[in-house]
């Protein structure tokens, strides 16, 4: 396991101040032979991962050959979504894979959510700081 790496806060909108900052976090998205610059919110309340459907296009995602569907709820329940699967390059650590509901809504954020993110990660917020840190889960060997 690396050494785990910390990351700021980033302002989402400069009139909110300080409340308007978010744990987005930059990485990499890989499916097939296409990458893909991301910056996913840290979302410790959602309970899947969420990709927005342009970024799912831009990875050369095929709508109509997803064919696993999955109900979204809250603001997003009014969308369908499909099941995906890409590698995500975190940092210098190893990519791992993560499971998403893609969905056809176009205006909400990359979101990393309780499956799998937060499976296979663990974070540390510094609110007050306005960081966090994050590093791969310990696996068997590390315990």
């Amino acid at each position: 396991m690396g050494n785990p790496e910390r990351y700021p806060f980033v302002s989402s909108d400069t009139a909110l101040g300080e409340a308007s900052f978010r744990p987005y976090l930059p990485f990499t998205l890989v499916y097939k032979q296409g990458s893909q610059a991301a910056s996913g919110l840290l979302d410790t309340g959602a309970s899947v991962n969420v990709l927005p459907y342009l970024i799912g296009v831009e990875l050369g995602y095929d709508w109509e050959r997803q064919t696993t569907a999955l109900n979204l709820t809250g603001n997003l329940a009014q969308y369908e979504a499909r099941v995906v699967l890409a590698q995500a390059v975190v940092g210098q650590f190893e990519p791992v894979q993560l499971v998403f509901a893609w969905t056809q809504a176009t205006n909400v954020p990359l979101i990393l959510g309780q499956v799998n993110f937060f499976m296979e990660f663990d974070v540390c917020f510094y609110r007050s700081q306005l960081q966090f840190e994050i590093s791969p889960k310990l696996s068997t060997q590390d315990k």
